[in-house]
């Protein structure tokens, strides 16, 4: 009986750790997308907010010299992997999961596909990195604004999603990684969150096209 009481709170625990969040047509209609094989996706972070902060410039500068006054480089280091997992993690793992839902309609969000007549754009408006340890965690967090456009008009938006992502807060590892000082990466958190955006995504996005 105890054991099944352990279980039990187990699966609590688990079931808690995440939030799946709903998508919201904000406007127009993604029947364009009927019979596309290929969608372009484009990521942008230009209006983003980070945390407490009003913008992604103030956060960075307050993260370089936070860690460059314990030591010295260390800061320069952590902003310039910061810059390069926007373009070299994020979006990949975006897609992989949206793919992987999206399937069954037979369509493929592509980075760099420019001969796509249709592109997605991913706005992220809000980001919080969350924190992963042993006692005071916090999930990972994205607010995204999505917008369908003609690829080669992309002033012409056909659609507007609005939707959330959020990561987990119970387990001791992210991405299959132990947490631990050595392989502390908040990249991997907020993949997570990218990746609880775009899972329900792809299925909303194949429902509207059924």
């Amino acid at each position: 009986m105890k054991k099944i009481g352990i279980l039990l709170f187990m699966c609590f625990l688990v079931l808690s750790g995440s939030k799946v969040f709903s998508q919201k047509l904000k406007s127009g209609s993604l029947s364009v997308l009927k019979g596309q094989k290929v969608v372009n996706l484009q990521f942008d972070y230009a209006k983003m907010k980070v945390g407490k902060f009003d913008n992604e410039e103030e956060y960075i500068t307050k993260g370089i010299a936070d860690r460059n006054s314990k030591k010295e480089g260390t800061g320069d280091a952590w902003a310039v992997k910061w810059k390069s997992d926007k373009t070299e993690r994020f979006p990949p793992a975006f897609a992989e999961t949206f793919n992987g839902k999206a399937d069954d309609c037979g369509l493929e969000l592509k980075e760099n596909a420019s001969d796509a007549t249709y592109t997605m754009i991913v706005h992220t408006t809000f980001l919080e990195q969350g924190v992963e340890a042993y006692i005071g965690t916090k999930a990972s967090e994205v607010d995204l604004l999505i917008d369908i456009v003609e690829t080669k008009a992309p002033e012409k938006v056909v659609a507007t999603i609005e939707t959330k992502g959020k990561g987990s807060t119970t387990r001791t590892t992210v991405g299959g990684v132990p947490v631990s000082k050595e392989t502390y990466d908040t990249g991997l958190r907020i993949i997570e969150a990218y990746e609880s955006a775009a899972k329900p995504l792809g299925k909303f996005v194949c429902k509207e096209l059924k």
